[in-house]
């Protein structure tokens, strides 16, 4: 789920409670008017009931549900022995709507098209109830089921859509392991080419200097480590085995980048760390990788303002943090959360990383990200 989500969550949640109290209100007035005031009581109470649960859906979709069309049950075997209006109302039906889609959309196959069903069986007891108190179809019944065909046709689109974004995000995942992997693929390669080199200038200069000799054995074993470490992670990137596309170019100077950024975007104030450098070729590409992927959101979203790109190295580590003060504009949070960032989180990971993307203190946007520095101590 993204932030865009999680954010509209609560907001749908609260136009869902009002919609429910006027409706109920509403119902309950013409109810007391039609039928009388203590007839409108059974129908606010199963209201209250069910559009409580719809409200509380997010905990437990399908208990939630069940609950609801267990009430609604009830009610309709109620109204069909006493002389009761029809159950399920319409804004009883409207929260059934709400939980039987939810259910739809995120729930397994079969547990969906149960839920679904028992939906069905609702209406047609309803329908049932009607008949046998000789009200033919009433408005009731038809909104009831133009309640179930909207969230069943609700919840399957939303189904579709939240499946078409998880095979999006896989295949940006995919994508971003298999470029990584060739790149460490370029790096093993120099480590076994470099352990290689020293070991035969060790067969050479051991047997004229064996003083020599310890000193080009610990260089051969750091070489040695560094090619294990990025083994280890191609290891756990490589997911296709028939994929053999060349590893792509090293990237361009991160000063060259901000540079050609800046003259086509807002301005860009770029600070390194003092005789920074000498990473891991993995660490360097993915600090570029971050940089360009925050910057070109940047000149999409939000191209009023400044940017601040920040790059540290610490005993352990490298953070990098990209900062701009635009002011905020509306649906920005949710055009900063799409496939890039999933690619850079996904390469972050992988080196064992951490990565955040958000507002900044209320204004602007931050991405900042933790890359650590693999030890190069020879045992």
């Amino acid at each position: 789920m993204t932030e865009t989500h999680r954010s509209a969550g609560p907001l749908l949640d609260l136009g869902l409670a009002v919609a429910f109290a006027l409706g109920l209100a509403c119902t309950a007035i013409m109810l007391a008017n039609s039928w009388g005031v203590g007839y409108a009581v059974p129908d606010g109470l199963v209201g209250v009931l069910v559009c409580g649960l719809a409200l509380l859906r997010r905990r437990d979709r399908v208990r939630t549900a069940v609950a609801g069309l267990g009430v609604a049950a009830v009610a309709v075997l109620v109204s069909f022995v006493a002389e009761l209006p029809q159950e399920p109302g319409p804004i009883t039906g409207l929260a059934l709507a709400v939980l039987v889609g939810a259910v739809i959309r995120a729930c397994p196959a079969r547990t969906a098209a149960a839920v679904g069903g028992a939906g069905l069986l609702v209406i047609a007891g309803s329908l049932l109830t009607s008949l046998d108190h000789q009200r033919g179809l009433t408005a009731v019944t038809v909104l009831d089921a133009l309640c179930w065909l909207a969230a069943v046709a609700v919840g399957l689109a939303l189904r579709r859509a939240d499946d078409r974004a998880r095979a999006r995000t896989e295949r940006v995942r995919r994508d971003e392991r298999l470029e990584l992997a060739r790149e460490l693929h370029d790096v093993v390669t120099h480590h076994v080419t470099g352990i290689v080199v020293q070991a035969q200038a060790a067969q050479v200069v051991g047997a004229k200097q064996p003083e020599k000799l310890p000193a080009m054995l610990s260089g051969i074993e750091l070489s040695g480590a560094d090619a294990l470490a990025a083994m280890r992670r191609v290891v756990g990137l490589l997911r296709d085995a028939d994929d053999a596309a060349p590893a792509a170019p090293g990237p361009e100077q991160l000063a060259d980048l901000v540079a050609r950024f800046h003259r086509h975007g807002p301005p860009v104030r770029l600070e390194l760390p003092p005789g920074g450098g000498g990473w891991p070729p993995e660490v360097t590409t993915t600090v570029h990788r971050i940089v360009q992927e925050a910057l070109t959101n940047v000149s999409r979203h939000a191209p009023a303002g400044s940017v601040t790109v920040t790059v540290d190295q610490g005993p352990d580590a490298v953070s990098v943090a990209v900062v701009d003060d635009a002011p905020p504009a509306p649906g920005r949070v949710g055009h900063r959360t799409g496939y890039g960032l999933v690619g850079m989180r996904e390469r972050v990971h992988t080196l064992g990383g951490t990565l955040h993307a958000g507002p900044d203190d209320g204004r602007g946007w931050s991405v900042r990200a933790t890359l650590p520095l693999p030890s190069r101590t020879p045992r």
